[in-house]
């Protein structure tokens, strides 16, 4: 009778310790996130202000380390001064973005298990990708100001107040993963770099020729980026143990 017991009991808990140990390789294959970013140009202009933008993101988690995804950026990029600057050209673009992107991260890419130096590594992450940014002069100094070349107003910076510009991320960062009960990984709080160079001259505003302001390179800016991101949706197996050295939950 006794041992009638025990194997009833042995068979009802067996499938539940299968699912938590089958269950500490699982993650979801979606995901969503919103990140702040603090914004700095390098363009044309000698004077560059620091600004913000915000972005949301949806996410297709291919691994735990791998992924892809579309993101809408809305922000603002400044420079110049109609004070301190040489030719007295200031503007604010206030601009939106749409960007598609992969990461990789370490761990894809090395065994990490028994080692908690290399688990914590595991989640630096690197990636690139493709993506346009649509630009809108809140405010330009289109006009000269300087009579040292031409009378005041009579000289007309050229450049669109508005355009549309193709440009390439490169991002590097950190993912800080926090799991669940099974050690899925549901929630990633991340802290990234990513340096964006625009294809075209329009991210100030100005396109001036090169014999008259010094240009040696595209438009670019750049982003300190501290972002929230929630995985959900259909839950499938990975090869590795996610959780390798972290065994709290959350």
């Amino acid at each position: 009778m006794v041992l009638r017991k025990f194997i009833l009991f042995f068979i009802l808990i067996t499938p539940t310790l299968s699912l938590k140990a089958q269950d500490s390789y699982n993650y979801s294959v979606y995901g969503v996130g919103a990140s702040v970013s603090q914004v700095y140009p390098f363009d044309d202009l000698k004077i560059a202000n620091k600004t913000y933008a915000v972005s949301v993101s949806g996410y297709y988690n291919w691994t735990p380390y791998v992924n892809f995804a579309g993101e809408l950026q809305v922000g603002s990029v400044s420079g110049g001064s109609i004070v301190l600057d040489e030719s007295k050209r200031q503007y604010d673009n206030h601009y939106k973005a749409l960007v598609f992107h992969g990461d990789i991260a370490l761990g894809e890419l090395i065994d990490y298990s028994g080692s908690t130096a290399l688990g914590v590594l595991k989640d630096f992450y690197a990636g690139t990708g493709f993506g346009f940014i649509y630009n809108n002069m809140a405010f330009i100094q289109r006009y000269n100001l300087d009579a040292s070349g031409y009378p005041i107003g009579t000289y007309r910076f050229p450049g669109a107040n508005s355009s549309v510009n193709l440009m390439v991320p490169f991002r590097f960062g950190y993912e800080f993963k926090i799991y669940n009960d099974f050690d899925e990984p549901y929630i990633g709080i991340n802290i990234g770099y990513t340096h964006n160079i625009t294809f075209g001259e329009n991210l100030d505003g100005y396109t001036d020729p090169p014999s008259h302001f010094r240009n040696n390179s595209p438009d670019q800016y750049r982003q300190i980026v501290i972002g929230i991101k929630y995985n959900f949706g259909p839950i499938t197996s990975y090869t590795k143990k996610i959780n390798a050295t972290r065994n709290y939950s959350w």
